[in-house]
């Protein structure tokens, strides 16, 4: 029989810290003597003593570690249950928001999605203003030590190609995952410090500087204005363009740097095609804004970069309405937002290494028509790509699609037109944030929709954050009789 214990010892030991981070925003209340501060203390102990109640009664699970089954029920169920806890300061403080609004937000959060059903985001309590900032922090290294550890030993779309990427080739020098992962947390941490002093010395408020940055190295988006980054101009575009493309690189590298290996991160094909496709797509749209739309230089240059790495990495920021800029742009925007920055970052989306995984597969089989006697291996970064891996990649392609065409036709039905249905089965899918259209745009947001429009995106970023197939795995007969 399977035994969940284990797994409900993890869940709980993960929601009574995620109780304890609540009080941060509730010191920020009380600091401000506002009186949202309650709903806060209300949150915390519940969320508390639930998580702490949990974790007590399955201490006595198996100590032996977990099984496979265990493992996919763990993941899934983390980034489950901690959303339905992180709503509650939603729920219960001052944006009084229905149980749909609130776990949406929350699951956004968590999954550093981005898209937002609060407006009035400039007059809000500033607890929930950072907050909304914790939760994409706290989901951005979550998602990097999933990508690390659970989704490679799952074989989970082509990510078992990094399985001895992250641990076995460093383990001459740091041989245990635990180093690797303490490492990463110290590099996460100092980038959002560096990045909230880059904001404050260009002109941010230190609260703005701090929740902004939390929301940049997460590559989530939640802004703390209704015009999110449009609210700032200037060299703070460029600034948080920098540190997004910094989140949007693996962060495996960084730990590589720091042990010895200073051009790990330069060796990183994945890189390569990360940057590659940026500098691309920004020059051609510079080039459509200045010469077809008779723009100024500078200030095309400067949103085209900034809203251009904002949705190829998923985080979501806007700081213009680029539903302007002509329907050849628009149509960009959708197709670079499934690109997504590479493994091990906190980026979203389909990953750079999947595409070049394609390429590489569509390049061998070419080779192959026109010489059927060569032996062509597709090979990634200088290696032979395994049949599991390619498998497992082209297993996830077609789930995307097929999951973003289902979800379309049934957000469609809920009462949603064409391009809100498409862009927000992609937006949440691809955890980018913002969809296209006046409702879903980047001048707009999710308030609008309809409540089973709501519950279907919400589950549509949790399927999307971990994946598709670690979450498709469990709805199969065999693994449970496994």
């Amino acid at each position: 029989m399977l035994d969940l214990r284990p797994v409900g010892y993890v869940i709980g030991l993960l929601v009574a810290v995620l109780g304890l981070t609540m009080l941060g925003p509730l010191v920020v209340d009380l600091w401000h003597g506002d009186p949202n501060w309650r709903s806060f203390a209300q949150s915390a102990l519940l969320t508390f003593f639930i998580g702490g109640t949990v974790s007590l009664a399955c201490q006595n699970g198996n100590q032996d570690g977990l099984n496979i089954q265990q493992t996919f029920i763990l993941t899934s169920g983390v980034w489950l249950a901690l959303p339905i806890f992180a709503a509650l300061p939603f729920y219960y403080g001052q944006t009084q928001a229905a149980p749909v609004d609130a776990f949406f937000e929350a699951m956004s959060g968590l999954t550093t999605t981005g898209a937002t059903v609060f407006s009035g985001l400039d007059d809000m309590a500033k607890g929930l203003l950072l907050w909304r900032g914790i939760l994409q922090w706290l989901g951005g290294i979550g998602i990097i030590v999933v990508a690390m550890v659970f989704l490679p030993e799952l074989r989970v779309g082509g990510m078992q190609i990094f399985r001895t990427e992250g641990f076995d080739t460093m383990g001459k020098i740091l041989p245990r995952a635990t180093e690797i992962a303490s490492q990463i947390s110290v590099i996460y941490v100092a980038l959002t410090a560096v990045c909230a002093l880059s904001y404050m010395f260009l002109g941010m408020n230190s609260f703005d500087a701090g929740v902004h940055a939390l929301t940049t190295i997460s590559t989530g988006g939640f802004s703390t204005y209704d015009a999110s980054f449009g609210a700032f101009s200037g060299p703070l575009e460029y600034v948080a363009s920098i540190f997004m493309i910094l989140s949007a690189l693996p962060f495996v590298r960084y730990v590589q740097m720091l042990n010895g290996h200073h051009s790990a991160l330069f060796a990183d094909r994945q890189v390569y095609g990360f940057m590659g496709a940026l500098v691309v797509t920004v020059a051609f749209a510079t080039v459509v804004l200045v010469l077809f739309q008779d723009r100024a230089a500078e200030q095309s240059l400067r949103q085209v970069v900034f809203n251009v790495t904002s949705i190829m990495t998923g985080t979501g920021y806007a700081s213009v309405d680029y539903m302007g800029w002509g329907s050849l742009l628009i149509a960009m925007f959708f197709f670079i937002g499934l690109i997504g920055g590479c493994a091990g970052s906190t980026a979203c989306s389909i990953k750079v290494f999947r595409y070049q995984i394609l390429f590489a597969s569509i390049k061998s089989q070419l080779m192959k028509t026109h010489s059927p006697n060569a032996v062509v291996p597709p090979r990634f970064d200088g290696r032979k790509i395994d049949d599991d891996v390619l498998n497992s990649v082209m297993s996830f392609f077609v789930f995307f699609l097929v999951t973003m065409g289902i979800l379309s036709v049934a957000l469609g039905m809920t009462g949603l037109d064409f391009i809100t249905s498409l862009s927000g089965a992609a937006s949440a899918l691809a955890n980018i944030g913002p969809g296209l259209g006046d409702e879903i745009g980047p001048a707009g947001n999710f308030a609008g929709l309809n409540d089973p429009a709501k519950w279907l995106l919400s589950v549509a970023m949790l399927i999307g954050r971990l994946e598709l197939l670690a979450v498709y795995a469990m709805l199969t007969v065999t693994f449970w009789r496994a």
